[in-house]
């Protein structure tokens, strides 16, 4: 229905007609109830108007059906739109096990894309058309905002945090993404375009200019900047062995708990003497400024790629307000 119609765009993902049929009975409702209070007052302004100076209306002492008619519709329809409304955000902020995974990175004014395989994109996404494909995004300076609406999907990008969405395409084509967050300047010029493929097609695309995967290139980083002198692979050294901890909950010196995850990564490397790990000094000095956000993914795919599989939950999915530092050299 929603292709049908000059004003929607076209419905291109498994989510879209879930969040225009909601749409669709909002307005409804809203334009139900407005022309029914506006016909209301006009009937009664003509209905119950005063007809003479010496005329006296009749005393009204209330009706107990309509008071309970009017309390129980209302409350009945935003019933309805609260439970319609949950499963419909429960269903786009979860998403698939399957999903394939993307990294999002916004900035003044462009969007830089990293897949898994090592290819990178700016202001352009190849997706394959069936395959849910889950966005884990960051931005460099100011908030942003991730908005395609064939795919009905919209998330703020943060400085210094990661968020998530997700959508999976339904149909081949290009498709507009802009940014909806006012971000300055030239906030309008932030936009780009998501390309669905068949999915020949997109292996195709994908096969070519790789020089390494985003979790090779994490261990490179990883080596360049001598993290591996304390963080041993194969032994305990003066800092965690990062092996088998991701998805874990690690222990603090504080006494406190924290979940090793995405976020966790990340601000142990900006901002390391926050958060202590027990049994070790504040020995790892901050990275802030020497690693770019782009580093930052590599080096946490990398740290991901040490925890086996099965145990590794899906990508992002830890709480900013759990997200905190692992001391690391």
């Amino acid at each position: 229905m929603g292709s049908e119609l000059p004003l929607f765009p076209v419905q291109a993902s498994s989510v879209a007609a879930s969040v225009d049929h909601l749409v669709y009975f909002l307005l409804a409702v809203a334009v139900f109830f407005s022309v029914g209070i506006f016909l209301a007052i006009f009937y009664f302004a003509v209905r119950y108007r005063r007809r003479s100076e010496s005329e006296v209306p009749a005393t009204v002492h209330g009706g107990l059906t309509l008071e309970i008619a009017w309390t129980a519709i209302p409350f009945g329809l935003t019933m309805i739109m609260f439970v319609w409304g949950a499963s419909v955000f429960f269903k786009i902020s979860r998403p698939p096990d399957d999903a394939q995974q993307v990294y999002v990175i916004g900035k003044q004014w462009m969007w830089k894309m990293q897949h898994m395989e090592g290819q990178r994109e700016i202001n352009e996404l190849h997706v394959p058309v069936g395959q849910a494909v889950k966005l884990t995004m960051t931005s460099e300076d100011v908030i942003h905002d991730f908005f395609v609406p064939a795919f009905r999907t919209k998330a703020d990008v943060l400085p210094g945090r990661y968020t998530t969405t997700w959508f999976k395409p339904t149909k081949p084509g290009k498709y507009h993404l802009f940014c909806s967050q006012y971000c300055g300047t030239n906030h309008s010029v932030m936009i780009g375009w998501i390309y669905v493929m068949e999915p020949q097609d997109y292996q195709a695309w994908l096969s070519g200019g790789t020089t390494g995967t985003l979790a090779e290139s994490g261990e490179k980083l990883f080596q360049s900047l001598a993290c591996a002198n304390c963080h041993h692979l194969a032994d305990q050294g003066r800092c965690p062995n990062l092996r088998n901890l991701y998805g874990s909950q690690v222990a603090l010196s504080d006494g406190t708990h924290v979940l090793f995850d995405d976020d966790y990564i990340r601000e142990s490397i900006v901002n390391p003497s926050a958060k202590i790990v027990a049994g070790y000094q504040p020995i790892m000095p901050t990275f802030q400024g020497l690693v770019t956000e782009e580093n930052l993914l590599q080096l946490i795919e990398y740290i991901k790629s040490l925890t086996p599989k099965p145990n590794v939950p899906p990508a992002g999915s830890g709480k900013t307000g759990s997200a905190k530092k692992l001391s690391k050299q």
